[in-house]
């Protein structure tokens, strides 16, 4: 029997019967009616205190699960405050799904009260967006996006819904696969990799004499970790992880070199250099990682796995294009790999490159001047201290900057899903509602949050959500009175002239901001202090903490390669015993 219900009701079922548990979003006039049968509804909702705190909640959520996060606002200005969620979420392929309001269909392009553009503002910075005219379309709508954002390459999908759209009435249906399917003609992603392809890889990696295991965040979102470890161990292979891909193979392995690029550690970024092959996987030959491209790697052939064809050739033109599924695509090189092995063929000596790999490593390791007596805390013990004393297992969440750089650098990531940032985009304010999410969407998880002073400021209010919907969190905010990477740069390439980067170091006062949000706020200011406050905030289960770090301002990030020029002009540690020299 054919039941009749709202587009409102219809838009909470279809979330329902998604897997939906939870919703980060903030109501308002046009979205209203979606708000009343949340009542009845057994998905979360979480308010937020400001409409991109949501969109950053919904992805942290999908870091940590892999499941899409979902945020719904309103029209007009909450519409447009979800664009920069939308564009992070699109840049570093994050699954979400964000519901906004619109005004009636009867008033669009008439300049009504919140109204604007929503679908032309956003169609840059989604892999799909809609704008839903009836009722009847609103089930096989939210069935578009959740297989469109899931699917592939992941990334945001939004559904825009007039608010006579939602108060008009239904026939309830709930559309099929096969529906899905062949609503979407045009939408099929390439799972599997070309077999001639995985053949010819196969056999590159075994003719191969300085390989490089070269892994983006395609790995983790294609939950194949276990895969790229399987493929490493086999092929005895050095492996070097993106920022985005901080985890998919474990620091604490043998083979892992950790993070190339502008911040990468020397050994990874000459690795890389110096390599005759570099299997990429799931990477996208980001700027940061490459440096100058046209000095990038000049000696390696290149073999690409992506499912997003746009990435083939895009930056660097491969030699091996592999279009599929990172896991799918692995696990069939591995079987190749096998086949060859077992019919008599052999994999080339590369006892020598582990040798000179190995050799860098003692070389070059991260390095930075400890504190004198009497100086400000160094941000990098502080993040050292932070990784040794957290619970196994703990969930980093950062912002962007120095402190997004030295967490990668100082923390060991030995599983995946438990690293949060905003890479592509590069968003302040990301880290603290990322955290929130991650939170929700992992509470067994302890979960810290690195900021910086300048970060925390933009989205701190997300505290106050923190606390009253009790999701305790844990901040850690490294305070050097500046926008640090800012000023490391007017330091570094514009004379020391400082512009606009001094903060004030008394104002705010981190504590009792804090405190003001319910959480419990701890200042340190000298190294006895750290392990005690990060022992303390880890002890501490129902409430939030902020822990202020008052850090060295004078303290920059190394290595560093230079934007715009070669990984071969990498500058360490200017007190580093191996300095290598940086010309212009």
């Amino acid at each position: 029997m054919s039941q009749k219900i709202t587009g409102a009701q219809a838009l909470i079922r279809a979330l329902e019967l998604e897997g939906v548990d939870t919703i980060f979003g903030l109501p308002g006039g046009c979205i209203l009616p979606a708000y009343d049968p949340l009542l009845d509804s057994p998905i979360r909702h979480i308010r937020v205190r400001h409409d991109h705190g949501a969109g950053h909640m919904a992805e942290g959520y999908a870091h940590v699960t892999g499941r899409p996060g979902v945020a719904m606002v309103t029209s007009g200005p909450a519409a447009t405050n979800m664009v920069t969620p939308l564009c992070d979420a699109y840049m570093d392929s994050i699954p979400m799904v964000c519901i906004t309001g619109q005004v009636p269909t009867t008033a669009i392009g008439t300049d009504a009260f919140q109204e604007c553009d929503t679908v032309g503002i956003t169609r840059s910075v989604t892999k799909h967006n809609e704008l839903i005219m009836m009722a009847d379309d609103v089930p096989l709508m939210v069935r578009q996006a959740f297989h469109i954002a899931t699917t592939g390459r992941p990334g945001p999908v939004l559904l825009d819904l007039p608010k006579d759209v939602l108060q008009n009435s239904m026939t309830w249906h709930w559309p099929s696969d096969d529906e899905v399917l062949d609503s979407l003609p045009g939408y099929r992603p390439t799972q599997k990799g070309h077999p001639r392809m995985i053949k010819e890889a196969a056999r590159l990696i075994l003719e191969a004499r300085q390989p490089v295991l070269y892994v983006g965040g395609g790995v983790l979102k294609a939950r194949a970790a276990a895969a790229l470890r399987e493929l490493a161990e086999l092929i005895d292979t050095p492996v070097v992880t993106t920022l985005m891909a901080r985890g998919a193979f474990p620091d604490d392995h043998p083979l892992c070199l950790g993070m190339p690029g502008m911040h990468g550690n020397a050994t990874a970024i000459t690795a890389m250099q110096k390599s005759d092959l570099l299997i990429n996987l799931g990477a996208r030959f980001d700027d940061r990682i490459t440096g100058k491209v046209a000095t990038f790697a000049p000696d390696a052939k290149v073999i690409h796995v992506d499912i997003d064809p746009a990435e083939q050739g895009k930056v660097r033109r491969p030699d091996v294009p592999i279009v599929g599924d990172c896991r799918l695509v692995i696990e069939e090189i591995i079987k190749a790999i096998k086949d060859m092995l077992a019919a008599g063929e052999k994999q080339a000596d590369i006892a020598p490159w582990k040798s000179r790999v190995s050799g860098w490593r003692e070389q070059f390791p991260l390095h930075y001047s400890p504190s004198e007596p009497g100086d400000a805390l160094k941000p990098q013990y502080c993040l050292e201290q932070l990784r040794d004393n957290s619970p196994e297992g703990t969930i980093l969440c950062s912002g962007v900057g120095q402190h997004q750089m030295w967490s990668s650098q100082y923390w060991k990531f030995n599983e995946p899903y438990t690293w949060v940032n905003s890479g592509g985009l590069g968003t302040m304010g990301f880290s603290v509602p990322a955290a929130i999410g991650a939170k929700v969407g992992r509470p067994d998880r302890t979960v810290w949050a690195v900021d910086g002073d300048g970060c925390f400021q933009m989205t701190a209010q997300e505290l106050v959500t923190a606390s009253v919907e009790r999701i305790p969190v844990k901040v850690a905010v490294l305070n050097n009175s500046y926008l640090g990477m800012v000023r490391q740069w007017q330091e570094m390439f514009y004379e020391e002239r400082y512009s606009e980067v001094y903060l004030s170091p008394e104002l705010p006062d981190f504590v009792k901001w804090a405190e003001s949000m319910g959480c419990v706020g701890i200042r340190v200011e000298s190294p006895e202090e750290v392990q005690p406050a990060i022992e303390k905030a880890n002890s501490i289960d129902d409430r939030s903490v902020v822990v202020e770090f008052r850090v060295d301002a004078s303290e920059k990030v190394f290595p560093m390669v230079p934007a715009g020029f070669s990984n071969d002009d990498v500058l360490l540690h200017p007190d580093h015993s191996a300095k290598r020299e940086f010309l212009r």
